[in-house]
């Protein structure tokens, strides 16, 4: 059959190029050395994987896992994990002990709850986990082509893939594991590579094969294909690669260049062909991450030291119950004469007390159990579980245009969302969409583009609100007779501004309507959409900048738009439509709006640009072509590019676009016409958050053009280190002698709600962090646009002198940074008093240095001082350190939020991990706690069900340690009162339903269903999130005020009902109480007094409250009623106990609620002085809208809505205010400016 060969782009990019990004490296004869030395000993045969099978070419398989456990280790790692509760060692211990003649119950009685509860627990981890299975299931099951053999290509699912496999990814698939690259869909191999997923960048990386492979670009090529590499083990650089390949008998240098990483995505490359060179667990993502931690909350943690303390108690009780017992046993058991002491008796010999208190010793420690209650935790877990399920079926976080909801991937750590102090936030997909828009130029010095940023349109309503009824005479003196007309202003729409609605409704109703427009991303123009163009401008659309004076710079202006770049046009083989593929989307964003203005960039090829212009003088459109001469691409240190090219009439240009700080120090004397006006649009566009590009260009001389570029393509051929500098020097000969143009701005879309999000949280008192893999100008742009930065913020920058290494000792760049951070810390504390706002910008190399052992305590502090801080080009493992640096060194409790393999470090180092199930694959939501469809809906589960969480959890932990003393303490004072005897007070099935059913559906209702407010009162009252973060309802005082409680209410029911019944009968016929009834009384007045008890801690009742809490009560006495009913060798004490002792008896009933009353008392007294005198905020807002006064006093409602928010520095509002506070300066200056030139009017 005839070999059939696929269309191939022709275009050799490398003649393109002139420095190194896309041209394979030569590695230093040093490197080749290290191979097959410590650290570069890994072989990899190509296209021969059967190779692999045997040691010492065992590598691992492409499979990953995100779990905590496997078969084998499921079971001594979770018993592990629950026995690290301090409480499980105690019952498992008791479990044991009853089995002895000494437990005074038996032992199915402590050893069946036990089993029930560790069973619950241990099941929960395993369904949990199995979700985790499940998701790693769903990656290592995706497919890919690899070489079967024969030149024949098949599909394998991706954990099927060896080392060595020859694999072929297409357009717009990840790859499956770190590849060597062999050939691609161009001509020249070259391809391009997303790596949002790894270091957050948007920017496509040119790959490039070696030319010795370019032959194999076809699935029979690969029929007789072998070769092998050696190159460097395994290890988590992302951006280093040493090794060799040796085929057909040649030895070819290998780098960083011709690798493709996992979980990064081929964009604008048709396929490529790859070796599998690291799979699984050997692949730099993989290296980057860390196993998945078994995180406990803070709230958890701090139950185990206080169950200590109830250890200590129950110790303390058993001691004095031991004590007493050996000096009852030894001083008055000998006039015991009923008790036969003289009869041997282990357990009570007057002879041997020491042992008799022992003994009882051992006893106490197991009838004192209640203490410390054993369904404590199987109930928080039960309760973390149905907590996770409303969190799951919040409708509020649903979203439809992925159709996909939040996620509570593990229970464990719901309460602390109510705790948070610290968001440590990826950029790329988390907080943007990935997508570029054309929003606004400045050309000539005149910004076009009409859109306005939603903080001036809300400054600026609010502005006039304020200034509309004021005006000036002739005097200078305020009247109202008329509106002042404060011309200057950035304007609101008209509607906004007649409506009088408030500032809080406009700026939400202002917000969504932009949203809405925004989440589109199109501009309509003559009934088609444009995606990537949001530019709304008569002046420059339709053509109508021909009449524009300066008409020359605007076509100028727009021919850099089309030509500098490094874009391909496609056609789209159904529509014929062209679209544009570049390295960059503000490149594509660029070419979309430079064919909007009429200049269509249409056709590349080797040496050829082809636009499609719009003749100024003509009015016509005509095709024209440009010789491209050189290109001089963009790169992080030039951050510029520029490219020579000669029209149809010999017209020789330099066109340049780059960083504005760059352009501007390369004009010329006579190019800087425009410069002032320029940097004040760029100013106000950089403060809109947009990304901007300043626009240049040169006329060259042939000759002066012919003499330069004999310099360039000498440089371009020169082999060796000295290649770089010789071409950037010859670069900086030609960029100079600039004329500015103007400025582009493109906008990186935020996700929907994002700036309204972190608004809201910012009021709810959490600090934000921008970690991020991006250029700092970029994240700078976004830190404005999300509004972690504003104008008026004093920014401080870490960043290292570019020096090189080898000549200056990292000593010294230590000790530069220990001072520029130290000068940061003495402006943050000579300022601290004023209210400046402080922002700290830190770049990757400087921020490697910040978080070494002896700089970063002084990094931290200058970091926790700022209002925002910002780290840019940090790698992932960075991102984990500086979330353990702030978890370790800090009290804050920290939560990461990402959505892209490289934050997956980050999320698992920090107290909390947030994943966002977007576009970037599902490595971030695997590895997380919370899996979020978007950024916005964080502020909902903090605000609301973090809020909600950590009250109910801390409630309910709290009343459980009163219900279990309440019931505990009262085996303690019967053991005084009856001379320590050992005596049970209740029958064992009281004590064992006591926790497992009378009790335990009313406070897993409370941990459930409890809210002090409703979910829009939490949003509207932010500052209620802060109840959490000072941890209100779980610190000591009140922890120690609930154990008083029930050791009150205990005494209470212990010495009333042994007053009543005492010395009196309680039956008509003159009976007094025995033991079992005695216990039947006070059991039926503490199962009363603890459901009364959560019925007043309880804020919100449901129906289901109701039927919990008063039907525990009701089953008390239905369960005396069918207990008693059985036979006494079944019933025991309890036969016909109700139905013949106790119900007929009035002074039970009477005692019950006497005895409830006084033991409730001192809690009812305490909630009436608190409400009335010293209210918490949520106790106003409840009287507020028990007596409806937010609808009917609605100034006072908004009034405290404003009280009830943070003061921050960073969110929405506090860019609104600070852009106010600059209006009413500007405001002041024009008055005052109008007032003295009336009163020096000659005419005054």
């Amino acid at each position: 059959m005839p070999k059939q060969r696929q269309n191939k782009s022709k275009i050799r990019w490398s003649k393109l190029y002139s420095f190194s990004c896309v041209r394979p490296g030569v590695v230093e004869a040093a490197s080749i050395e290290q191979l097959g030395g410590p650290g570069f000993s890994r072989i990899v045969f190509c296209n021969q994987p059967y190779l692999h099978q045997t040691k010492p070419l065992i590598y691992p398989d492409n499979s990953i896992s995100t779990t905590k456990y496997n078969i084998i280790s499921f079971l001594p790692k979770a018993l592990f994990e629950q026995f690290r509760r301090v409480a499980n060692l105690y019952f498992l211990l008791t479990a044991c002990l009853s089995t002895t003649p000494l437990a005074p119950f038996t032992p199915a009685s402590i050893i069946a709850p036990f089993v029930f509860v560790l069973g619950l627990s241990l099941a929960k981890e395993a369904v949990e986990d199995w979700q985790r299975f499940r998701q790693d299931l769903k990656v290592n099951s995706q497919v890919v082509k690899y070489h079967r053999g024969n030149g024949v290509f098949d599909t394998k699912t991706w954990r099927k893939l060896c080392v060595g496999d020859v694999v072929k990814v297409e357009k717009d698939e990840y790859f499956p594991s770190d590849l060597l690259l062999l050939s691609s869909s161009y001509g020249d191999g070259l391809s391009y590579v997303e790596t949002v997923n790894l270091d957050g960048e948007t920017n496509l990386k040119p790959k490039r094969c070696l030319e010795a492979t370019l032959p194999l670009d076809q699935d029979t090529e690969f029929s007789h294909f072998t070769a092998s590499i050696r190159c460097e083990d395994p290890n988590p650089n992302l951006y280093s690669f040493v090794g060799n390949l040796d085929f057909e008998g040649q030895l070819y240098a290998l780098n960083a260049e011709q690798v493709l990483l996992r979980d990064s995505k081929l964009r604008n490359t048709g396929y490529v062909y790859g070796v599998v060179i690291f799979s699984g667990s050997d692949t730099k993502v993989v290296q980057n991450s860390t196993r998945s931690p078994s995180k406990r909350s803070h709230i958890e943690k701090k139950m185990d030291h206080v169950i200590y303390l109830l250890f200590a108690i129950l110790v303390l009780i058993s001691l004095v119950s031991s004590i007493g017992c050996s000096l009852y046993t030894k001083f008055e058991m000998t006039d015991w004469w009923y008790l036969q002491p003289d009869v041997g008796d282990a357990s009570f010999d007057p002879q041997k007390p020491e042992l008799t208190g022992a003994s009882q010793m051992i006893t106490s420690l197991m009838l004192y159990g209640y203490l410390i209650p054993i369904s404590l935790y199987i109930s928080i877990e039960v309760v973390r579980v149905l907590q996770a399920i409303l969190i799951n079926q919040d409708m509020q976080m649903y979203n439809e245009e992925t159709g996909s909801a939040a996620e509570a991937r593990t229970s464990n750590l719901n309460e602390e969302l109510g705790q948070v102090e610290m968001i440590l936030s990826d950029k790329t997909g988390t907080l943007t969409s990935n997508q570029m828009e054309f929003v606004k130029c400045s050309i000539a010095g005149v910004s076009y583009g009409c859109a306005v940023s939603e903080v001036d349109i809300a400054a600026s309503r609010r502005f006039r609100a304020d200034m509309k009824k004021f005006t000036f005479d002739s005097q200078g003196s305020v009247c109202l007779s008329q509106s002042f007309d404060i011309s200057g202003f950035p304007d609101s729409d008209d509607k906004a501004h007649n409506t009088g609605q408030s500032e809080e409704g406009f700026k939400s109703e202002e917000a969504d309507a932009t949203v809405e427009n925004d989440s589109k991303h199109v501009q309509l123009r003559n009934g088609y959409k444009i995606k990537g163009f949001n530019f709304n401008d008569d002046r420059l659309l339709c053509g109508k900048w021909i009449n524009n004076s300066c008409v020359f710079d605007i076509a100028m202006f727009f021919r850099v738009l089309a030509l500098c770049h490094t874009g391909i046009p496609v056609q789209d083989e159904e529509t014929g439509a062209i679209k544009y593929e570049a390295e960059s989307p503000e490149e594509v964003a660029f070419l979309i709006a430079s064919q909007e203005f009429g200049f269509k960039f249409c056709k590349r090829t080797q040496s050829v640009l082809v636009l499609r212009e719009f003749i100024p003088f003509s009015g016509q459109e005509t095709k024209r072509e440009y010789k491209l001469l050189n290109l001089l691409e963009f790169s992080s240190s030039r951050k510029r590019m520029s490219i020579i090219i000669k029209d149809d009439e010999g017209n020789i240009f330099l066109l340049c676009k780059g960083a504005d700080s760059i352009i501007f120090e390369r004009l010329a004397n006579d190019g800087k016409q425009y410069e002032q006006a320029t940097r004040a649009h760029l100013s106000d566009y950089a403060e809109d958050g947009l990304r901007t590009l300043a626009f240049a260009y040169r006329r060259l001389e042939l000759a002066e053009y012919d003499e330069w570029n004999s310099l360039f393509l000498k440089a371009k051929t020169t082999i060796g280190p000295e290649r770089e500098h010789l071409l950037e020097s010859a670069s900086e000969m030609m960029e100079t002698k600039l004329t500015l143009l103007g400025a582009a701005a493109v906008e990186d879309k935020l996700q929907k709600g994002v700036p309204e999000c972190i608004d809201k949280l910012a009021h709810a008192g959490l600090k934000i962090w921008l970690l991020t893999g991006d250029k700092m100008e970029t994240a700078i742009n976004v830190g404005f646009a999300c509004s972690l930065l504003r104008r008026d913020m004093k920014q401080f920058h870490l960043n290292l002198k570019i020096v090189d290494k080898s000549e200056v000792l990292e000593k010294v760049l230590k000790d530069d940074l220990l001072l520029q951070i130290e000068d940061a810390y003495q402006a943050t504390s000579l300022e601290s008093g004023r209210d400046t706002p402080f922002a700290l910008i830190v770049e990757g190399k400087a921020l490697e240095l910040a978080l070494q052992n002896d700089v970063k305590h002084q990094f931290l502090r200058l970091a926790v001082n700022c209002a925002s801080v910002i780290c840019c080009r940090i790698s992932p493992k960075q991102k984990a350190l500086v979330a353990r640096l702030v978890k370790e060194h800090t009290s804050m409790i920290t939560l990461a939020i990402g959505d892209g393999a490289n934050d997956v470090g980050m999320i698992q180092e920090a107290d909390i991990g947030v994943g966002i199930s977007g576009m970037e694959g599902m490595q971030a939501v695997m590895a997380s706690d919370f899996s979020l469809p978007q950024f916005r809906f964080l502020e909902r589960l903090l605000i609301v069900h973090g809020h909600w969480c950590y009250k109910r959890i801390s409630k309910m932990i709290c009343y459980f340690f009163y219900k279990n003393i309440t019931f505990g303490l009262t085996f303690f004072y019967y053991e005084v009162y009856t001379s320590f005897s050992g005596e049970i007070l209740y029958d064992d099935w009281y004590m064992v339903l006591f926790n497992v059913i009378l009790t335990s559906l009313p406070v897993i209702s409370l941990g459930v269903l409890e809210q002090d407010v409703s979910s829009d009162v939490c949003l509207q009252f932010p500052a209620l999130y802060q109840q959490g973060q000072r941890n209100i309802y779980f610190r000591w005082r009140r922890i120690l005020g609930w154990i008083l409680n029930g050791a009150y209410s205990s005494l209470a029911i212990f010495l009333l009902n042994i007053c009543i019944f005492q010395l009196s009968a309680f039956h008509t016929e003159g009976e007094v109480p025995d033991l079992a009834h005695l216990g039947a009384i006070m059991y039926t007045c503490v199962i009363w007094t603890v459901n009364c008890q959560i019925a007043l801690l309880i804020g919100h009742f449901t129906w289901i409250q109701h039927l919990f809490i008063w039907g525990s009560i009701s089953f008390w006495y239905l369960l005396m009623l069918i207990y008693g009913t059985l036979p006494p060798t079944h019933s025991n004490r309890g036969f016909k106990i109700l139905s013949e002792a106790l119900g007929p008896a009035p002074t039970y009933w009477l005692a019950t609620l006497l005895v409830v009353l006084v033991s409730l008392l001192p809690y009812f007294v305490h909630i009436v002085y608190q409400r009335s005198f010293n209210p918490m905020d949520d106790h106003v807002i409840q009287e507020i809208k028990y007596y409806k006064k937010d609808v009917t006093d609605r100034f006072m409602w908004l009034r405290e809505q404003n009280n009830a928010k943070k003061k921050t520095h960073v969110g929405f509002s506090s860019r609104v205010d600070a852009k106010i506070k600059y209006l009413r300066e500007q405001w002041y200056r024009k008055t005052m400016a109008i007032y003295r030139s009336m009163t020096n009017s000659p005419l005054s």
